[in-house]
């Protein structure tokens, strides 16, 4: 019969890491307003409204919230599952919104290779030109519009 063995340091940390979700105000500004609007989108969705008006209203222009919406959309399609997303004044970050946050990081530093890298065996190869795009459109449609 073998004694079990205790795990790691490192195995410990791994995992505390991932038992203590980030927090919202660790994200860029552009990103954090994002996961907010895909918890308002994800919010209008389960009640069947349009979202655009409220998320124009709150980002400031119709052209960001067209563009959230859209980053949006394109995370539906690429993401291999549903997103999850926190309640809307939840402070800490599911790990898809990490993620999302993590590449909208990216996008602004406009580094392609370390938003690949963000998502390296989650999306398939052929769908991350989709989200770059749809990324990057939001973030310069930010950084216009500021």
């Amino acid at each position: 019969m073998t004694k079990p063995t205790r795990p790691s340091i490192a195995t410990s940390s791994t995992v505390q890491y991932l038992m203590e979700p980030p927090r919202l105000e660790t994200l860029n500004p552009i990103a954090e307003r994002f996961i907010y609007s895909l918890r308002l989108i994800a919010l209008h969705e389960r009640v069947k409204r349009d979202p655009v008006p409220e998320l124009a209203v709150r980002l400031g222009g119709v052209d960001i919230a067209a563009k959230s919406l859209a980053l949006c959309q394109a995370i539906a399609a690429t993401w291999p599952e549903n997103t999850h997303v926190s309640r809307f004044c939840c402070q800490r970050l599911t790990h898809d919104e990490a993620t999302i946050g993590a590449l909208i990081n990216q996008a602004w530093s406009r580094d392609r290779d370390g938003f690949e890298a963000e998502i390296a065996g989650l999306i398939r190869p052929q769908r991350v030109n989709r989200l770059w795009e749809a990324t990057l459109d939001l973030v310069m449609s930010e950084a216009s519009a500021s």
